[in-house]
């Protein structure tokens, strides 16, 4: 049974690492509650699922330049100073949230307005958080480590959407929803500061790496050639971009489940936090994970399953199956992501960890806004029950068809980490 469960190994080791993981866990949770705050106010405001997509596109844009260039920041930099002050900005972001809801603008543009400016601080803070991890855990546990961090990110999308959900229905505004994560916010804060000094590790002979454009394109540069590295990237592309109907939830929960204003509030929490509820279950029962060398075919297999579920979901309208199969599309997602995040780790060397990770800030994180635009888009056309159906089945063309393009991808072996 032991060998089942996440290996809390790196909680163990590393004081950092653990003050680090708890906090972002408690911040997850925060971020997740003014997801669904800000999904519900665009929607009250508009009744409108291409609205609500339209928040992910003023996400995307800052996320494409600021990850690219907060990249090169990570490796020019210390990591840490680089954390925290992006952490203090996403903690302003989260107060000028609360601050308009307590004055009752009611204005969408000023709602993505401050969207965009977090995914700004977001992207710029991101890579110095995964570049750190390697510098704080020993290589051999980066996969635990991994697995661990994505469980807390998945606590976060699975108590976050559903307390936020609670909060709306209980207090009848999104104000207190935002109040907890300004105070979430201020324990990540926290966690950065007390982090040791991370400054570049600079190999004998070579040129220290320096902040700017010139950089990333080093960065990618690097990346020419290195399929495998280039694989984790466009298959998590694929099953964010055409697999993720996030946007469609607040319409799904008031069209396809309905009830009153309370009801479609938690529902919606529900249907947000269900695929993180699996992906949290994957989590913890990662401890097999560690122990996968063949980590391309495990995500190819990993992320087909997610196109699979997702196009099931759209086919049922019994909330209980549809939260059954949202919860199997996380736990395949989250197996995925803990291998993509391994293998650019352990195949990337730590003068270009910034930079790639730059790369993989703007995937991750950048796919799924993609998606939220290209779900309304596609609902707009077709209905929120298209959308979501061509989306998961395009996810799986999409995934078997790279690993056509890339068959080598499938021979990946962790034991001899190749970019």
């Amino acid at each position: 049974m032991a060998r089942l469960l996440a290996d809390l190994t790196p909680l163990r080791v590393s004081a950092s690492y653990r003050r680090l993981w708890a906090a972002l866990g408690i911040s997850n949770v925060g971020q997740q509650m003014t997801a669904v705050a800000v999904g519900l106010q665009v929607w009250d405001l508009t009744r409108s699922s291409f609205m609500v997509g339209l928040v992910g596109l003023f996400q995307l844009v800052p996320l494409v330049g600021f990850g690219l260039y907060g990249g090169t920041l990570s490796d020019a930099f210390d990591r840490r100073k680089v954390g925290l002050v992006s952490a203090m900005g996403l903690w302003l972001c989260s107060a000028a949230f609360l601050a308009q809801s307590l004055a009752g603008v009611g204005s969408v543009a000023l709602l993505y307005a401050v969207v965009a400016v977090q995914s700004a601080f977001f992207a710029v803070g991101n890579p110095a958080r995964q570049a750190i991890i390697p510098r704080i855990v020993p290589a051999e546990l980066l996969p635990a480590a991994n697995a661990l961090g994505f469980m807390t990110w998945n606590i976060g999308f699975t108590l976050g959407p559903v307390l936020g959900g609670l909060v709306v229905a209980a207090t009848g505004t999104v104000t207190a929803a935002y109040a907890l994560d300004v105070l979430a916010f201020t324990i990540v804060v926290w966690a950065m500061f007390r982090l040791p000094s991370l400054p570049p590790i600079v190999a004998p002979g070579a040129v220290r790496p320096k902040a700017g454009w010139a950089s990333v394109r080093e960065g990618f540069a690097f990346l020419r050639g290195k399929h495998n590295l280039q694989m984790t990237f466009y298959e998590d592309m694929v099953a964010m971009v055409f697999g993720m109907p996030r946007a469609l939830f607040p319409a799904i929960a008031a069209q396809w489940y309905g009830g009153s204003t309370a009801s479609v509030a938690l529902t919606l929490g529900l249907l947000s936090a269900a695929p993180a509820a699996g992906a949290l279950t994957s989590g913890v029962l990662s401890g097999p994970l560690g122990r996968v060398r063949m980590q391309g075919r495990a995500i190819v297999a990993a992320i087909v399953v997610w196109g699979v579920a997702i196009a099931a979901f759209g086919m049922v309208r019994w909330l209980p199956l549809a939260l059954l199969l949202l919860a199997v599309a996380g736990a395949a997602d989250n197996v995925s992501a803990v291998f993509r995040t391994t293998i650019l780790q352990s195949a990337t060397p730590d003068e270009y960890r910034g930079r790639l990770q730059g790369v993989f800030t703007v995937v991750v994180a950048g796919g799924p806004r993609l998606g939220d635009v290209e779900a309304g888009a596609m609902a707009a056309l077709g209905g929120e029950a298209f959308s979501v159906i061509t989306g998961g089945v395009a996810c799986i063309v999409g995934a078997l068809a790279l690993t056509a393009k890339f068959p080598g991808f499938l021979r990946y072996d962790a034991h001899h980490p190749v970019p």
